[in-house]
C-alpha cells in the first residue's frame, strides 16, 4: 500500500497538527549516519550488536531489564529485516512543531528507544529470580 501511495507519502500525509506520515528510505543508521556503508556491512554490524544485547538479556536478573532488552532486540531485528529486504530502513513517522521536524523514524526505532528508556529509568527494578522465602 505504501508503494502504491509513494507519491502522496513522499510529500507527507497530514494526520493531525504535529504528525505526518511520510515515506523515507534511510540507507544509514540513526539520522542517516553511516549511510555510505553497504547494507551488508550494516546488517553484519547490527547482528553483532544484536547478539551482544541477546547475551545481556539472557544474563539479566531483573524483569524490567529483560523487557528493555526485548524491546531493543525486537526493534533491531525489525530494522535488519528491512535492510535485508529493501537495502535500507523505511521511516514513516514524522513529528513536528511549526517548521521544526524531528527526523522521520519507524516503529522499530520507537521500540529501541523505549527499551533504552526502560533500562535507564525504570524505577523499583526487582530481580527475576528473587527468592520468595525472603
Amino acid at each position: 500500500m505504501a508503494v502504491a501511495n509513494s507519491d502522496t507519502l513522499s510529500g507527507g500525509l497530514s494526520v493531525f497538527p504535529g504528525f505526518n506520515l511520510v515515506l523515507h528510505r534511510n540507507p544509514g543508521v540513526s539520522f542517516g549516519m553511516m549511510g555510505e556503508l553497504t547494507p551488508t556491512t550494516l546488517v553484519a554490524l547490527a547482528l553483532v550488536i544484536t547478539a551482544w544485547i541477546g547475551v545481556l538479556a539472557i544474563r539479566t536478573e531483573r524483569s524490567s531489564d529483560a523487557a528493555g532488552y526485548g524491546l531493543i532486540l525486537g526493534g533491531a531485528v525489525g530494522n535488519v529485516a528491512d535492510r535485508l529486504r529493501l537495502g535500507g530502513v523505511t521511516d514513516f513517522i514524522d513529528f513536528y512543531i511549526g517548521e521544526a521536524h524531528w527526523p522521520a523514524f519507524n516503529l522499530a526505532d520507537a521500540a529501541i528507544f523505549c527499551g533504552v528508556v526502560v533500562l535507564l529509568f525504570w524505577p523499583g527494578r526487582t530481580p527475576i529470580w528473587k527468592s520468595t522465602t525472603d
